[in-house]
């Protein structure tokens, strides 16, 4: 099991396996503290040999209060659960929506994920993601 996190907006994963360690978010004297990154944890990829040219990957997300999700698509069908808090999402064309555990959210490869984030500011969220992607493409892609 491997964990990824996002740092800021460039963010892009771009080999499975990648191990990158969660940094400390301080405010500067006078400055807000701004929200922690969400930590992704990559959980299992598997090729499908039935569906020739993709594969599989499934990942938790951990939401820590607050945190917010840079506009970004997944170019994969994207099937989430959640598991743990409240979750925001939307995508573009699309209505907002707030899901709690047991509750899912679906993109698809041409989605543009408009808004995901933590409904809550004190509590953290975790839910699980499944996506169905070409080989070798970026689970993550942000919009810019």
């Amino acid at each position: 099991m491997s964990k990824i996190t996002k740092f800021g907006l460039p963010f892009t994963f771009i080999a499975a396996g990648a191990l990158l360690s969660p940094l400390a978010h301080a405010a500067a004297p006078g400055h807000p503290a701004t929200p922690a990154d969400a930590i992704v944890t990559e959980l299992m990829t598997k090729a499908l040999p039935d569906i020739p040219g993709k594969d599989a990957v499934m990942i938790t997300v951990d939401y820590p209060p607050g945190a917010v999700d840079p506009v970004h698509r997944h170019d994969a069908y994207s099937f989430v659960y959640v598991l743990e808090g409240s979750i925001v999402m939307q995508v573009k064309g699309g209505k907002e929506v707030t899901l709690s555990p047991g509750q899912t959210f679906f993109e698809g490869p041409d989605d543009i994920h408009t808004v995901g984030r933590n409904a809550s500011q004190t509590q953290p969220a975790k839910f699980v993601v499944v996506l169905i992607k070409k080989k070798g493409a970026p689970i993550l892609t942000p919009i810019h």
